[in-house]
């Protein structure tokens, strides 16, 4: 490692470089759950230094052991004062923390319009006051019209379908917005359906109900029944059933280790925000997925056909020509792959 000497927020500090890359402490919102620890692994291993703000209402404290770490809410101003004050040498903030469940933000659109919306612009508005102006922001692919289980671009349409993926795009909004009037800079990754676990199984899923359809798969093998819900069998796809984008949590972790490298380059002052997708580029349909669940976990399944759930779609998956433009990645690791990595993970 090497020590430089640069200027952050008008003074000279001097900080180290690892590998000839600058290496950058970066807050984490919600750096406690499955995806945020994932995602603070992969900066460590590249050199990076995480510093992570959790509630635990979705995070695991297993998961921060041994790093920088503060229990409490994003709209905290006195805990947020106490973080910058604590490490004024935070350059770059990777915002995850939110509430996730498409099913129970039906049930209750008001609890994720708060948390999600109100805290974050709150939490945006300390940010720019305290004059850290690089954001990374946890998005969703399902912000676009996924209807009839087509590929999109970034530049596909919009129209979130339930009030989880609406409190994503009114985040995205807001931030979009701040970069344009504000000194702020942004960038929104829109994954698509994270599964796996971290590969040197340091974090993983903890639900212990799972709504995600790995661990609902995970659930039919352990039943004497082996029975699976497939909800709806009559979408405009190749076997009727609905489609995703299947794409491993470590190549989503990798992707905002490339982000936070290239920042400077993807946004500047002329363009200060930008919005990308992560995922594997490959549609996969539920039919296809429970086939490949069933060859990795070497069990069979039965297929029980229902109607569609509120807030189910068609579906869809992404190009991903603009994230291996911009952040020089592309995903690395195969469906099967990211099956068993939740497999081992489950079993540790």
């Amino acid at each position: 490692m090497n020590k430089v000497l640069y200027m952050h927020r008008d003074r000279a500090a001097v900080i180290t470089t690892y590998g000839g890359l600058l290496i950058v402490k970066v807050l984490v919102t919600g750096g406690a759950g499955y995806i945020g620890s994932t995602i603070c692994s992969a900066l460590e291993d590249n050199g990076h230094n995480p510093v992570i703000l959790d509630s635990f209402i979705n995070g695991d404290p297993e998961f921060v052991e041994g790093r920088h770490f503060y229990k409490g809410d994003i709209a905290d101003d006195e805990l947020l004062g106490k973080i910058i004050d604590d490490h004024q040498d935070i350059e770059i903030v990777i915002h995850c923390a939110a509430l996730i469940r498409v099913p129970e933000s039906m049930e209750n659109p008001s609890q994720y319009y708060y948390n999600n919306v109100i805290k974050s612009i709150k939490f945006l508005e300390h940010l720019r006051l305290s004059s850290i102006n690089k954001i990374i922001f946890s998005s969703t692919a399902a912000v676009y019209a996924t209807n009839d289980g087509s590929m999109v671009t970034e530049k596909s349409k919009l129209s979130p379908q339930s009030p989880y993926s609406k409190t994503k795009l009114s985040v995205e909004m807001a931030l979009k917005d701040f970069c344009h009037a504000y000194n702020m800079n942004g960038i929104s990754l829109r994954y698509f359906n994270p599964i796996g676990a971290d590969p040197k199984m340091r974090s993983g899923p903890t639900n212990e109900n799972p709504s995600h359809v790995i661990g609902k798969l995970s659930e039919a093998t352990q039943t004497s029944s082996r029975t699976f819900n497939v909800t709806g069998s009559d979408w405009p796809t190749r076997d009727g059933t609905g489609i995703r984008d299947y794409i491993h949590v470590w190549d989503v972790a990798l992707a905002h280790v490339r982000a936070v490298q290239n920042f400077d380059q993807i946004v500047t002052k002329d363009n200060p925000y930008c919005d990308i997708n992560i995922g594997s580029g490959e549609g996969t349909t539920v039919l296809e997925l429970v086939s490949a669940f069933e060859e990795v976990a070497g069990k069979k399944i039965e297929i029980l056909r229902q109607t569609p759930r509120p807030g189910d779609v068609a579906g869809a998956y992404t190009n991903t020509d603009k994230a291996k433009s911009l952040l020089g990645w592309e995903p690395r690791f195969s469906l099967e792959q990211g099956i068993a990595d939740f497999l081992k993970w489950i079993r540790k």
